[in-house]
């Protein structure tokens, strides 16, 4: 099964990050997405971030139903901070039938070569890169036959902005899924 993989702290998930994964969907040849919620990303402060498995359930009522998409704290069992080539080795050694495709935005492939064992990644997986605001990525990684770049729709929505706004009491529930925005308000986060 061709498996993409969303990594993200989603803190929270909004609605950027679910019609990015709609798209993936529908309009390219993965079957399923894992939202990898990620504990630590190398290059982020974890001091902002909500609890692992607060921003678990966020993603979790945020799914929904949907049985092609799937919340995994996968990295929360791993060291930190998290390097995505080793939740992909470790995903490919535990599910050898999968085959696992990345999604990110362009601003990441902006940094990839600073990435641990980039080189690999780029030779061993596939990667489905959707469009970010003002974001320049050098022709030569474009041309990569594993980077697929995807026509989704932009998205300009960023969960810092939606978390400030939280802070600063305005209500931006239609930003977020309604069940992560319910458990998000019933739980006070980011207040």
């Amino acid at each position: 099964m061709k498996v993409g993989l969303y990594f993200g702290t989603f803190n929270p998930i909004h609605i950027g990050h679910m019609a990015i994964a709609n798209y993936m969907l529908e309009f390219t040849d993965i079957e399923r997405l894992w939202f990898i919620i990620t504990p630590q990303s190398p290059f982020k402060q974890k001091k902002k971030l909500l609890d692992n498995y607060q921003r678990l359930e966020l993603v979790h009522r945020a799914i929904g139903n949907n049985h092609k998409l799937k919340a995994s704290d996968i990295e929360f069992k791993m060291p930190t901070p998290s390097y995505t080539i080793d939740t992909l080795a470790y995903l490919s050694d535990k599910h050898p039938d999968n085959e696992y495709w990345l999604i990110m935005g362009e601003d990441n492939l902006q940094s990839i070569h600073k990435w641990k064992n980039y080189e690999v990644i780029l030779e061993n997986y596939r990667i489905l890169a959707y469009p970010r605001p003002n974001c320049k990525v050098d022709s030569e990684l474009l041309n990569h036959p594993h980077l697929h770049r995807v026509e989704a729709p932009l998205m300009e929505i960023s969960a810092s902005f939606l978390r400030q706004s939280i802070k600063d009491g305005k209500n931006v529930q239609y930003f977020i899924p309604e069940g992560a925005w319910e458990y998000l308000n019933e739980m006070g986060f980011y207040k």
